[in-house]
């Protein structure tokens, strides 16, 4: 059997029909030079149909998600047509290689921490790496480095958005455990470009927010404890998938900010009205987005929040202000306190005594702001049990 050599075999001619063409033919990154014989070039196009998936699914969680998720990947199979890209609140660095290992141990897939410009295989599990958004391309996955959303990155929303825009109908949304409502916006974007949404029984859910805000917002299409959400992976897989949806200009827009980390107004003019408010982490304006009654607001630097986690940040913006104004007092106390020392000891009594009225008028103002302090600390803390 005659071998097509170039700098090494690659190949038997066995399998080729035997047309001229190009001397050159890259194969899986390796030229072969060589004429008198074509390499069919739809099989490299097969392969790579063999480790495409047909169905995504997108996973998110936040707090009570390391157990929710050991439940989830250990009724998934390798038969099954899906790959899976998981988004779980971190806030280490380090805990990112022990998710990879816990879940490993749950599930015959392959589990991996998600990596730049990578192509996208069937039967892995994606885990999106601490302080890097996790977005979805046809082909491959990419990692961002854009401004936080909803206070995280990586951001399920922004996870949820990437794969609306690229899978459409082939785009499975689950959203398990959690504080708050990072995932919200994200579903309803998935519904709209007409995937599937799944959320985890918020009754059974170990924090319940997240899946409790996706079902005040919109109808998902399945709303299951975690014991059942394999046998609805499996249902939803065996059916053919719907043609794709034309997805609207605004996704396209939103999924482009967090990936390219496109900047400027006119980006976010067309998404929604410029809001009174002001951006808690940059400064720049806000613009609202109404979407099914749900209000959100982005910047046009690309930090976005839901009502709830914009609240927040401004509650936490305004902690630390009231901090830093009782230091700059206690600073100013202390100051007038030495000043009046010193002119005691100089005999320049009644500047001493300038220095001690000062003083002491400070010290009440200082108390003011301390109770003032103090309440919006109890505040925050009940607007947050609250929420």
């Amino acid at each position: 059997m005659q071998e097509v050599r170039g700098s090494t075999p690659l190949f038997s001619t066995s399998r080729l029909p035997l047309f001229l063409f190009s001397p050159k033919t890259a194969i899986n990154g390796t030229v072969a030079k060589f004429t008198g014989i074509t390499f069919a070039a739809n099989e490299l196009m097969e392969v790579n149909a063999k480790i495409q998936p047909t169905y995504i699914v997108v996973v998110g969680a936040s707090a009570g998600g390391l157990n929710a998720l050991t439940e989830l990947v250990g009724q998934l199979t390798n038969e099954m047509d899906i790959a899976v890209f998981i988004v779980l609140h971190l806030s280490t660095a380090g805990i990112g290689d022990y998710l990879v290992q816990k879940l490993q141990s749950y599930t015959s897939l392959k589990c991996i921490k998600a990596a730049d410009n990578k192509p996208i295989e069937k039967g892995f599990v994606y885990i999106a790496p601490p302080n890097h958004h996790l977005l979805v391309k046809k082909q491959q996955m990419i990692l961002g480095h854009g401004p936080a959303e909803n206070r995280w990155r990586p951001s399920i929303d922004v996870l949820f958005r990437s794969a609306a825009a690229a899978f459409s109908t082939r785009a499975i949304g689950i959203l398990l455990t959690g504080l708050m409502d990072d995932g919200k916006a994200g579903m309803l974007t998935i519904k709209k470009c007409g995937g599937v949404c799944i959320v985890q029984d918020p009754n059974e859910a170990e924090y319940p927010d997240m899946p409790l805000a996706v079902l005040n917002a919109m109808d998902v299409n399945y709303c299951v404890s975690l014991a059942e959400m394999g046998a609805v992976i499996e249902e939803i897989i065996k059916r053919p998938p719907h043609e794709d949806f034309n997805i609207p200009e605004e996704v396209k827009v939103e999924s482009e900010i967090a990936e390219k980390v496109v900047m400027g107004v006119e980006r976010v003019e067309d998404l929604g009205e410029h809001s009174v408010y002001s951006c808690p982490d940059c400064g720049g304006g806000l613009w609202l987005i109404t979407e099914n009654n749900m209000h959100r607001y982005r910047c046009y630097i690309g930090h976005a929040y839901s009502e709830n986690d914009l609240l927040t940040r401004q509650a936490e913006n305004m902690e630390a202000t009231l901090w830093v104004a009782l230091r700059m007092m206690e600073e100013r106390r202390n100051l007038l306190h030495k000043m009046e020392l010193d002119a005691k000891r100089r005999g320049f009594v009644r500047t001493a005594s300038d220095h001690h009225n000062k003083k002491m008028d400070l010290e009440i103002h200082i108390d003011k702001m301390k109770n003032i302090l103090f309440s919006a600390q109890n505040n925050i803390n009940r607007e947050t049990a609250a929420m």
